[in-house]
């Protein structure tokens, strides 16, 4: 290695660090729970065309990819020419953003005196936007929430103060929504005082050479990753709940010597509900689950998505268009990596795991004083949870873990603190990971309610209760998920509906399928299940 290699080496180490404490004050300042205790974010550096030269490694792929191809959007959208310094632009605009409106991406330009040099850019889910609230019962993106264009949070240093109005009388969560605005814009600020620091210190005027030099490293070793796949084409198919039917989501893989194109052709078609998912997200987790599978080491920038393309028709589930419903694309969205890892699984059988349990299971209330006379306060609270993972061609899968959105576990402590629940049961669900030599992972079982004399208006959004994740190699399927309430009485899987104060939730989130004969499991591991009472 060159001597010039060394220094852009440590120049790029620095560089990871000066997004990672990006990303800490993110986490450090946010007001929603989904953001400092699961991590439902990401943050990334641009160079002055909007391409993604770096991200935190903290945050999620959902996020990631897609503020990747959002950058460019804000250049476009405010114009070269009214980029100040001290500016801060914001969105959460569906089809410029990361796909539905409870996304904020905010992003900041970065100035070396006169010079305009690059971007930061960093994004967070908020725990309210208006509308009907986070569900899928929305029929048209204008129910879903209020919808911001991308437009200025700040211009040369002073804040929009009609935009901060307008946005405070449009979201149930005044101080928590506009709390991680102000975090947003705070990270990215961290983020171009610490990249100034750099570049003075190793006195360089901008951060192109260093971009060009991780580019093409990047695009040589993401080719070099894709060599060994056997070129053509790879399909799969998969069936999921959907809302009001069943979907069947259909990829066409085709593997060529420039990359990759996963096309949608043949998936259900749009749903009258708000689990449409723009292209912008299905490419995103796309793209995730082919660079976990060939080259899980390889930083993630412009240039190692570049070769993973998408592509449908329009009127499909995965290619949703403005007003579509969107609101919760993750459920739909999410399945996505285990559909197109399903099709190169022809082609790399000894690295691509079973299917696992997709989507979050996420807890979406809108807690409610129960008597219509109390003058209770209303509360939102937003709780992410996680089934099982899909088993390894050599490991068990993951119990309770989020594949492939990558989001942390929310604790109970800091769940009870925002508002008015009681979460009286988290434990892992006993036989729901698929068999197989190798087990699917577990799912877990939550017992929540409401307290105090509230009443949860609950946004239903799960999947797999009525198509489990499917083991792969003679593996066996994953336990199904379950939603209902203490007494017995069924919970529809979709939808808003009534937990009453005096009744609990229960949701036994689905398991991972298993992977290879489970007459080739080991009597050594059917043991330790037994002891550790993952099976019965």
């Amino acid at each position: 290695m060159s001597a010039k290699e060394v220094h852009y080496q440590i120049m790029w180490n620095r560089l990871i660090s000066v997004l990672e404490e990006q990303a800490v004050t993110l986490v450090r300042t946010a007001f929603s729970t989904s953001v400092r205790e699961a991590g439902d974010l990401s943050a990334g550096v641009f160079d002055r065309q909007g391409r993604m030269v770096a991200q935190a490694v903290t945050g999620t792929p959902g996020h990631v990819n897609t503020m990747a191809a959002a950058v460019p959007h804000f250049i476009n959208d405010i114009g070269p020419e009214r980029i100040y310094p001290g500016d801060v632009y914001l969105t959460n605009d569906p089809w410029k953003g990361t796909g539905h409106l409870h996304d904020i991406t905010v992003c900041t330009p970065v100035f070396v005196g006169e010079d305009h040099i690059g971007f930061f850019a960093s994004t967070a889910h908020v725990v309210d936007v208006g509308g009907r609230g986070y569900g899928p019962d929305g029929t048209e993106v204008y129910e879903e929430g209020i919808r911001i264009p991308i437009m200025k949070w700040a211009e040369r240093g002073e804040l929009n103060h009609d935009l901060i109005n307008i946005l405070r009388n449009n979201v149930r969560e005044q101080d928590q929504v506009l709390g991680d605005i102000h975090g947003l814009a705070a990270s990215n600020e961290t983020g171009r005082r610490r990249l100034l620091d750099m570049l003075s210190e190793f006195e360089m005027p901008d951060i192109d050479d260093l971009a060009t030099f991780i580019f093409e490293r990047t695009r040589a070793a993401t080719m070099a990753a894709l060599e060994p796949v056997t070129k053509g084409v790879y399909r799969n198919e998969m069936t999921v709940d959907g809302y009001e039917k069943p979907v069947d989501l259909v990829v066409e893989l085709t593997v060529t010597d420039e990359g990759m194109n996963a096309d949608f052709t043949g998936t259900s078609p749009l749903s009258n509900f708000g689990i449409n998912v723009p292209i912008v997200y299905a490419q995103a987790y796309f793209t995730y689950g082919m660079l976990v599978a060939l080259a899980p080491e390889l930083p993630n920038n412009y240039a190692s998505l570049l070769p993973f393309t998408v592509s449908a028709p329009e009127g499909v589930i995965l290619n949703a268009q403005e007003p579509d419903p969107v609101s919760v694309r993750h459920v739909l969205g999410h399945f996505v990596t285990d559909l197109c890892l399903g099709a190169i699984a022809q082609a790399l059988p000894e690295v691509v795991p079973a299917e696992g349990a997709g989507a979050l299971w996420n807890f979406q209330a809108s807690a409610r004083a129960a008597d219509p006379e109390s003058l209770l306060a209303p509360v939102e609270m937003l709780m992410f949870n996680s089934g099982g993972t899909g088993a390894r061609p050599t490991l068990d899968g993951l119990t309770a873990t989020a594949f492939p959105s990558g989001v942390m576990t929310m604790s109970v402590e800091a769940t009870e603190q925002v508002g008015p629940i009681i979460i009286w049961r988290k434990e892992i669900r006993e036989n729901s990971g698929g068999d197989g030599q190798f087990r699917g992972g577990l799912g877990q079982i939550i017992e929540v309610g409401p307290t105090d004399g509230y009443q949860f208006e609950f946004s239903a959004m799960f999947d797999r209760v009525d198509n489990p994740a499917r083991g792969r190699s003679g593996g066996k399927d994953g336990a199904a998920g379950k939603v209902y309430l203490d007494d017995g009485s069924e919970f529809s899987p979709k939808g808003k509906q009534i937990v009453p104060a005096d009744r609990r939730l229960i949701l036994e989130l689905p398991g991972g399928g298993g992977f290879g004969d489970p007459a080739d499991r080991s009597d050594e591991a059917r043991a330790h299940d037994e002891a550790q009472g993952y099976v019965s």
